[in-house]
Order: structure tokens, then C-alpha cells, then sequence
């Protein structure tokens, strides 16, 4: 179920499979990174949600400081209201790669299971095994 859509994301749900989904599209604004990422938290805490998927394929280059921001201020938000497991769809350059990289090495202090996939049906398959 689509829940937003905008020019640089679309923020939707599974229900059946407790799964919120983001869909990058292109490059957005420190505002509207973080207003996505608010936006699913208040929606996490409505469905309940578990489980995170995040779609970089098409995303642009995130500052270091929205990163941080992530890190520090979403992601424990996240865990906070239930998140047990995240994957992320990639596809990309090495600037994603490491922003991936360090993402990834964040979640490990929260022992957040994040796994990297090139498509969303495999992407769900494995969330769908962690509770």
C-alpha cells in the first residue's frame, strides 16, 4: 500500500509481510531525506511494522551528515518502535557502496540483522525469515 508518493521517493507497506518500504528516486534534499524517513517512523509506529526495505538503486549521494543523522536519530527510533531486520536493494557506484558500508557497520552496535540485495522479491524473502 502506497502511502506516499513524491519526486524523489515513494514510502509504502506490506502489512501481510510487516514491511516498510523506500523507494529513492534521484537526489533530494537534507529535509526531505530526513521528512522520509519521519514519515515511515510515525507509520511504523501505526502498522507496527518489523522490517525495513530501502531501494538505493536510483537514490543520489547522501551527505555525511544525513548519514549521521540516520544513524544516531532514525535507526534507534526505528529499533526503539520494533525493527528486527532491514535490507537494502543496490546496484551502484562505489560512493554508495561506502555509504552502505558504513550504514551497515552502524547497525551492527544495534545487532540489527541488514543484508545488501539487487532485487525486492529476494529482498523480502529473506526479511520475511527474521523475526
Amino acid at each position: 500500500m502506497i502511502l506516499k508518493e513524491t519526486n524523489y521517493a515513494i514510502i509504502s507497506i506490506n502489512q501481510e509481510k510487516s514491511i516498510g518500504i523506500i523507494k529513492w528516486m534521484g537526489k533530494c534534499t537534507s529535509e526531505k531525506y530526513r521528512e522520509a524517513f519521519l514519515f515511515l517512523l510515525d507509520n511504523q509506529k501505526i502498522y507496527g511494522l518489523k522490517r525495513f526495505l530501502s531501494d538505493v538503486r536510483d537514490q543520489g549521494i547522501i551527505s555525511p551528515d544525513d548519514r549521521k543523522w540516520f544513524e544516531n536519530v532514525a535507526l534507534p527510533k526505528s529499533i526503539e518502535l520494533g525493527l528486527k531486520a532491514a535490507a537494502v536493494i543496490f546496484i551502484g557506484n562505489v560512493f554508495k557502496k561506502y555509504y552502505l558500508n558504513v550504514i551497515i557497520q552502524a547497525t551492527n552496535k544495534f545487532n540489527l540483522p541488514v543484508k545488501l540485495f539487487i532485487d525486492q522479491e529476494s529482498a523480502e524473502d529473506w526479511l520475511i525469515t527474521r523475526n
